[in-house]
């Protein structure tokens, strides 16, 4: 089955800071096809993103597919809280790099 990267699809794709605790992510498309299309294939759920960031249901606080904006947005716990010692990302903003490259079916 032909495929295409989620980075191909997305308009974006970024992490940041949701409080000191928490790091959200948001994927949002320009087009409401595509973005139906992405929600369709279930490429992107709750239990695809404990695989991706190799992490327990227990450690997203929320996952929303957003119609109205056209975005599929989730929040996760941090390890430690943000500038802590040891956190290697205070800002939340370097952790989508794993979303890039999800590859979702054509049809």
């Amino acid at each position: 089955m032909a495929t295409v990267k989620l980075a191909e699809l997305a308009k974006t794709i970024r992490s940041k800071n949701a409080g000191t605790d928490k790091i959200t992510f948001d994927i949002i498309f320009q087009e409401k096809d595509t973005y139906e299309r992405v929600k369709k294939s279930r490429v992107l759920t709750r239990e695809t993103v404990c695989k991706l960031y190799n992490i327990g249901p227990e450690k997203i606080s929320d996952f929303v597919e957003f119609d109205p904006a056209y975005a599929i947005k989730f929040t996760i716990y941090r390890d430690r809280p943000s500038g802590s010692p040891g956190d290697s990302d205070i800002f939340g903003c370097q952790q989508y790099a794993p979303l890039l490259d999800i590859e979702v079916p054509l049809e």
